[in-house]
């Protein structure tokens, strides 16, 4: 047993003095695809695979059996069940006709009570076995979790890009209606507008969750007041159309700050826009601001019905949604992002039945 990850024979591997096991063990015949042994029955001895291979398999969900090992001539199988004496953790299968020895615990013991050497180089080639089993399984996990990301990705852009196609169609066609009043055609373009508008948003959201690490994120200095009247002011008819009251509790801080003006607009468009989403009736905004030596806190607060407490904490991750029933599911994650590669934070407050305030912080001085 000198390299334990040779291909050898069944005496090879247990020696010498391993003669006496070799006249006990029961040579097995499977056929392609028979279960050797299945998940959660007893286990009384392991395998030592003679000729062909053997599929290892457990379940990870209620329909999904994954294999996560195959094991050929020289190798063992099923020996975790004679470590703990418990019942099988994975299902056994013969890949293709494949014959193994069946080696019984009582019998194994008893030959390793008189053999603390052999016994060490078991428990060692038992520790490799688990070693590999594990890495694989790691790999094909965090291969899963990215397929599984990739998919809600694409589902995400499929399904919000095309309910606003279809209404960019549907008023096409009443465009080239002649018989529209032109008050009719107006309105048609209006849509148009809205809805390629709404599009750009969605593009903007997916290109900044792709964005690299924070080194991507450009600062200047600017005057926090005059930036945020300006947005105010910019958003404002969009409040008047949704018929929310949009006001200023407090004026904003007449301070510099370091920023990125395309990304904080970002931040704090995504969030009132967020507001209104909740309050589908209408209702009223009020941001509020904060100052320290060290940083300003701004404030948004709706009242809308405030936030499930199912969703809370995982209101930041991405693809996460707050009661709407459009966007990307990306707003608030980005939002984060934006405000940690400011080298501040972002987090919420629910009233439930009251409304919700979302609030994020700024630092004064530039983090390097």
């Amino acid at each position: 047993m000198a390299d334990l990850e040779s291909t050898v024979t069944l005496g090879n591997f247990f020696a010498v003095e391993f003669q006496d096991l070799q006249k006990t063990a029961e040579l097995r015949s499977y056929a392609a695809g028979e279960v050797i042994f299945s998940q959660g029955e007893r286990g009384d001895g392991f395998f030592y695979v003679e000729q062909g291979e053997v599929e290892i398999s457990a379940n990870v969900g209620d329909d999904d059996r994954r294999v996560f090992a195959r094991v050929g001539p020289g190798e063992i199988f099923g020996e975790m069940a004679v470590l703990d004496d418990g019942p099988r953790s994975a299902t056994a299968t013969a890949g293709g006709a494949a014959q193994a020895y069946f080696i019984g615990r009582e019998e194994l013991f008893q030959i390793l009570k008189s053999n603390p050497e052999t016994m060490f180089r078991l428990l060692r080639y038992f520790s490799q076995r688990i070693r590999k089993t594990n890495q694989q399984y790691i790999d094909e996990a965090l291969q899963a979790e990215k397929l599984a990301v990739i998919g809600r990705f694409a589902r995400t852009i499929v399904h919000d890009f095309k309910n606003p196609l279809n209404v960019i169609g549907l008023a096409t066609e009443m465009i080239g209606m002649q018989a529209d009043s032109a008050a009719a055609r107006q309105n048609s373009v209006e849509r148009i507008e809205r809805q390629v508008k709404r599009m750009n948003n969605m593009l903007t959201e997916l290109l900044e969750f792709c964005r690299g690490d924070s080194q991507t994120t450009v600062f200047s200095s600017h005057n926090y007041a005059v930036f945020v009247r300006d947005l105010i002011s910019d958003v404002q008819l969009d409040a008047d159309e949704k018929n929310v009251e949009l006001s200023l509790k407090n004026e904003p801080p007449e301070v510099e700050l370091p920023v990125d003006p395309p990304r904080l607009t970002h931040l704090l468009l995504n969030l009132i826009h967020n507001a209104m989403d909740a309050m589908p009736g209408g209702g009223k905004i009020t941001i509020s601001f904060e100052e320290s030596s060290e940083r300003v806190v701004t404030n948004i607060q709706d009242s809308g019905p405030g936030i499930a407490p199912e969703i809370s904490t995982k209101l930041f991750e991405p693809f996460a949604t707050h009661g709407k029933s459009h966007g990307t599911g990306l707003g608030l994650s980005i939002c984060k992002k934006i405000a940690d590669d400011h080298g501040g934070r972002i987090w919420v407050n629910s009233f439930p039945g009251e409304g919700a305030r979302f609030s994020f912080s700024i630092p004064k001085t530039q983090v390097a």
